[in-house]
């Protein structure tokens, strides 16, 4: 029997947990939370990507803000699905 891991990052990617931030809270907001250069001026995935992946103290920041953002996160996805059209029920057709 496999155990399931307690680790909230488990399974995750560094772009995932970026992506999933970013469009939680947008880079205005991202660079206020953690005051890193990279979210500040002129940012994007890739860039940001690559600071983190060489600066640590930096991952470790953005990893933090994620695991007390999971709950955020987990509900912006339910609500964006929601509202998707394939998740809308058709009104009933009316016939004669």
């Amino acid at each position: 029997m496999e155990e399931k891991s307690n680790d909230p990052l488990h399974g995750k990617t560094l772009e995932m947990i970026l992506t999933d931030l970013v469009a939680l809270y947008g880079w205005d907001e991202m660079s206020k939370k953690i005051r890193i250069n990279c979210f500040s001026f002129e940012p994007s995935i890739k860039s940001s990507l690559s600071f983190l992946r060489k600066t640590p103290w930096a991952r470790q920041k953005v990893e933090v803000l994620y695991v007390w953002s999971i709950k955020k996160i987990a509900k912006m996805k339910l609500d964006a699905g929601a509202h998707s059209p394939a998740t809308q029920i058709p009104p009933p057709s009316k016939t004669s």
